[in-house]
């Protein structure tokens, strides 16, 4: 049997639980800048019990009064521990348990760490994920997300407003205070991530686009050396024919950009189901995992969500090159 007849067959979400292999996905970008939003499709492809996430603000050294009284901003190197980050992912690829700190939002505190043991698939979200050279070995797919300054300070706000309990006013002044930093610190990480995902506003109406959480996502990749090829979107011409009630666009181009020629994949508005359900049936049959219905309870997706499932579609044939080349 050859590996494309043994990949329809087999379920690769069974194959990934018996594997000896840990695949680390990583995510980076400033704080509030929706790193957890672009994983939601793999999560739900191959669920919980198969990905665990572990947070990069654990391994912040420094709690938040220290860094207060410090001035040191979380995005410093120096606030953070690397070496035991480094540390840890090695043991969790070779299929060991760690000690993991704990950094406490609600309290700012560092708190007693707690057993963490690995998952076949390892979600690394944070603000240094590509920081280090060591880092940056142990990963396996790299994802980097880079939201405007106008969309990130609206995300950043809303979540610590609503969720964390903070002074719009506190959050507003630390953003600035910790510009120069992001500036310096993270965002040359862009450079080292196959994937970077820029967001700005939607061109269509504003305040319709909020409501629903739509906005102008591009998808910047190198090229993929090694591919599955026999996976297709379905561009709506149903949609345009019949006049459809919402605006989409979806622009492709090479662009320079991060130090290297990239593939720039543009897309805006809300795009029926139809446009991604052979993404979806293709992901099953190349996988076996079924059904793969991430959006299929609704009648249009979101830019942000064709994005996602992309996305997930590039992490899964990375895995499933591994697998079959025996790069783990």
């Amino acid at each position: 049997m050859n590996n494309d007849s043994k990949k329809e067959k087999e379920n690769f979400r069974d194959i990934i639980n018996t594997s000896d292999c840990i695949f680390v996905i990583g995510v980076a970008g400033d704080s509030g800048s929706g790193k957890t939003t672009f994983t939601r499709a793999i999560r739900s492809i191959f669920g919980e019990d198969c990905i665990s996430t572990i947070s990069l603000d654990d391994y912040h050294v420094l709690d938040r009064e220290e860094r207060r009284k410090t001035g040191i901003t979380p995005l410093s190197p120096e606030a953070n521990n690397f070496s035991l980050l480094e540390e840890h992912i090695r043991i969790l690829k070779e299929g060991g348990p760690i000690d993991k700190p704990v950094y406490n939002h609600n309290t700012g505190r560092i708190e007693r760490p707690v057993t963490f043991t690995p998952s076949k698939i390892i979600i690394l979200e944070g603000l240094h994920t590509y920081a280090t050279a060591g880092l940056r070995s142990l990963i396996d797919f790299s994802i980097y997300v880079n939201p405007s300054m106008e969309v990130k300070y609206e995300w950043k706000t809303g979540r610590d407003v609503k969720i964390r309990g903070y002074k719009k006013e506190d959050v507003l002044a630390e953003l600035e205070s910790r510009r120069a930093d992001y500036e310096k610190y993270v965002m040359p990480q862009r450079k080292y991530a196959e994937a970077v995902i820029g967001i700005t506003r939607s061109r269509y109406d504003k305040e319709i686009m909020n409501e629903r959480e739509v906005y102008n996502v591009i998808l910047y990749q190198g090229k993929q050396d090694r591919t599955i090829r026999n996976i297709k979107l379905n561009f709506d011409l149903f949609a345009i024919n019949s006049m459809s009630e919402r605006g989409f666009c979806f622009e492709y181009g090479l662009v320079e950009k991060y130090g290297r020629q990239l593939g720039a994949l543009s897309l805006d508005g809300e795009f029926r189901h139809d446009v991604v359900h052979l993404l979806e049936k293709n992901i099953e049959i190349q996988t076996g995992v079924g059904p793969v219905s991430v959006y299929s309870d609704r009648e249009y997706v979101t830019a942000t969500e064709m994005v996602e499932l992309l996305l997930s579609w590039r992490i899964i044939n990375k895995r499933i090159m591994i697998e079959y080349g025996g790069g783990c």
